[in-house]
């Protein structure tokens, strides 16, 4: 799964996205929880005194000196018990009166004096834990001592509005992180759609359903376009001139080697039998090698370009009607099964030169049928196409000597020992395998294996 993540960048940049928009919605939940707690205790104090002047006004003072009010207080949690809320009246230290919610305790009295009128919030300890308390002096008319007057809630009180609160703004901020990472993907998935056009751009060269990128690419991708499209023209180029130049060379060398033969069949004449089968058989090894060489040459260069594509079936099917005319004194019933869809990631001519070879071995060797099959293997990346006869077939330790240049089991069937040792060749410069076998009826199956393309749909044009 790292493997993965890491040569993924649209995974990268959604995960990296995705870390700082939790980090950033973590930190603005913690700023807003603070900021609540801020306002709540704000909000609180100005309560407080607006109760503590609202006392004020209702605290009627007997002649004895004893304080007592006109009616209860506006605000109904002072009425309460255990509301948290409280107040109280109290003179040189002693409480007289206090609320209905404070039933069962006392507010703490600092030991400070105020003066007149004075007022002032602080946070005592009481039996129910912390309070903010507001308090002041109120002197009657009388020469009585002065009454300290409190109002107070308990910080439990307020520390109890938080809860709630953060759970909502937790679920805001999940649902607010949950659509931005959604909208972060959404963002790199648009982005980064130019790259996967290129991809399927150029999986449709490499299937064959285009000879270029396209350029209608945004301004970032169009220079990589521009290369590539000038790299796919380049190998073109170089797979003509490589092409070109083996037929050079084959043409340069055919004439001097028709020159030797002709040399050596006039030695013959001559009685020479020694030097002219010298000659003969020099002159047939380069002919064999020569061939050898340019056949892989061309395979070489037909691989390195992007989009070759060839179709088995109309390639099995020109094969299949020539070997009928080659080997018409044979009178063989050659059998063809071959799905209409199985394309390889090979060069036409190669496909054509690999599949001849194999079918006029069968041919020369069979008895009286050939069997052609080509489908694709059960993970549908290679074609598998066989190629059985009903002939004698091989010896086991010669299955692997007939893929040997220039070498031939039967020197009485026509051949130049080039066939199975180019097949192989070819096979392997595609990235596949050919593999014989004897059947257990009798006869010999050839098992080649090419890559296959992912393209859809039958070819437009016949390969002669």
């Amino acid at each position: 799964m790292r493997t993965s993540f890491s040569k993924s960048l649209r995974a990268r940049l959604i995960v990296g996205a995705a870390v700082w928009i939790a980090i950033g919605v973590s930190t603005a939940g913690i700023f807003i929880s603070a900021l609540f707690r801020q306002y709540t205790i704000e909000l609180v104090d100005n309560e407080l005194r607006q109760d503590l002047d609202e006392l004020m006004t209702l605290i009627d003072v007997e002649a004895s000196g004893f304080p007592h009010l006109s009616r209860p207080l506006s605000d109904p949690r002072f009425g309460e018990l255990d509301s948290g809320f409280t107040w109280q009246v109290s003179r040189t230290g002693k409480g007289l009166i206090k609320s209905l919610s404070a039933s069962d305790y006392e507010l703490p009295v600092p030991d400070d004096a105020l003066g007149p009128n004075d007022a002032q919030k602080l946070t005592l300890q009481s039996p129910k834990g912390p309070m903010i308390v507001f308090e002041r002096s109120f002197a009657p008319e009388d020469s009585a001592p002065p009454l300290r007057i409190q109002v107070g809630v308990e910080v439990a009180v307020i520390e109890a509005m938080l809860p709630a609160f953060v759970r909502q703004l937790t679920g805001s901020l999940v649902l607010l992180g949950l659509a931005l990472v959604a909208a972060a993907a959404l963002q790199v998935w648009f982005g980064l759609r130019p790259m996967s056009r290129l991809r399927q751009a150029l999986a449709d060269i490499g299937a064959g359903k285009a000879d270029k990128l396209p350029t209608d690419f945004p301004s970032e991708v169009r220079p990589l376009v521009d290369d590539l499209n000038n790299l796919i023209v380049s190998n073109s180029q170089m797979l003509l001139r490589a092409r070109t130049q083996a037929g050079n060379l084959a043409h340069a060398l055919k004439t001097p080697l028709a020159i030797l033969t002709d040399e050596a069949y006039r030695l013959q004449g001559r009685g020479e039998s020694e030097s002219a089968d010298v000659l003969l058989q020099q002159s047939q090894r380069m002919q064999r090698q020569i061939d050898y060489q340019i056949a892989r040459a061309r395979a070489a260069a037909s691989r390195s370009v992007p989009g070759i594509l060839a179709y088995v079936a109309p390639i099995v099917s020109n094969i299949v009607s020539a070997m009928k005319r080659l080997h018409d004194s044979k009178s063989l019933h050659i059998v063809t099964q071959v799905d209409g869809q199985c394309a390889v990631l090979c060069d036409p001519m190669d496909v054509n030169e690999i599949l001849a070879n194999l079918i006029d071995n069968a041919c020369k060797w069979a008895t009286t049928a050939v069997t052609i099959t080509a489908v694709p293997d059960e993970r549908g990346a290679e074609v598998v196409i066989t190629v059985e006869d009903d002939g004698p077939g091989l010896p086991a330790q010669s299955l692997d000597r007939v893929f040997r240049v220039g070498e031939r089991l039967d020197e009485q069937v026509p051949g130049s020992g080039l066939g199975l040792p180019i097949v192989r060749d070819l096979a392997h410069l595609y990235g596949g395998q050919v593999d014989l076998e004897n059947v257990a009826h009798g006869g010999l199956r050839a098992t080649l294996r090419l890559p296959m393309s992912r393209s859809k749909g039958a070819p437009e044009t016949v390969i002669q």
